[in-house]
C-alpha cells in the first residue's frame, strides 16, 4: 500500500486504504487455504472475502469513482476499474460451492491483487490531485461530533 503521497490523510481514501489491506489479508490467507487443499476453510474465507469486498466496492464506485467521473479526466481508469469490480465480484459469486473451481478463485485472488495496486498507486493519489474540496466535502464520511 502507498505511504507516500500523503493521499491516505483524506479521510475516504484512508478507509478504503484500510479496507484495501483487510481485504489482502483475507485474499492472502483464502490462497494459502487453497493451496493447502483446506477446502472448507477456504470456502468460508471465499465468503469472507466477498463480504468484504461488496461493500468496498460500492463505497469507491457510489463516492469516490462517482466524484471522478464527474470531474472527467480519470473517466477511462475509473470505468476499467469498475469492469474489473464486476470482473472479480462475478468469479467468486459463481464459484459452487460444493465443487468450487479453485484455479478460478486463484487466477480472480492475482486480479484482485493488481487491481488494488492500480487503484492505491495510481487513482489514489490521482484523485487528491484532481477532485476539488467540494467533491472531497460530499464524500467524505461525516465524523460525529466532539462530546457526542
Amino acid at each position: 500500500m502507498c505511504n507516500y503521497c500523503g493521499c491516505r490523510d483524506f479521510p475516504l481514501i484512508g478507509r478504503l486504504s484500510e479496507e484495501h489491506w483487510q481485504i489482502e489479508e483475507t485474499a492472502g490467507a483464502l490462497r494459502r487455504a487453497i493451496n493447502d487443499d483446506r477446502c472448507g476453510e477456504a470456502t468460508s474465507l471465499l465468503d469472507e472475502l466477498l463480504a468484504r469486498l461488496l461493500p468496498h466496492t460500492a463505497t469507491e464506485e457510489n463516492g469516490l469513482f462517482a466524484e471522478l467521473r464527474a470531474e472527467g479526466s480519470l473517466t477511462e481508469a475509473v470505468d476499467r476499474l469498475c469492469a474489473e469490480h464486476d470482473e472479480i465480484h462475478g468469479v467468486f459469486g459463481a464459484i459452487d460451492r460444493t465443487a468450487p473451481d479453485w484455479t478460478a478463485v486463484l487466477e480472480a485472488l492475482t486480479k484482485l491483487h493488481r487491481h488494488i495496486d492500480s487503484e492505491e498507486h495510481g487513482l489514489f493519489p490521482a484523485s487528491v490531485i484532481m477532485l476539488s474540496i467540494e467533491a472531497w466535502d460530499r464524500i467524505t464520511p461525516q465524523q460525529p461530533a466532539v462530546g457526542r
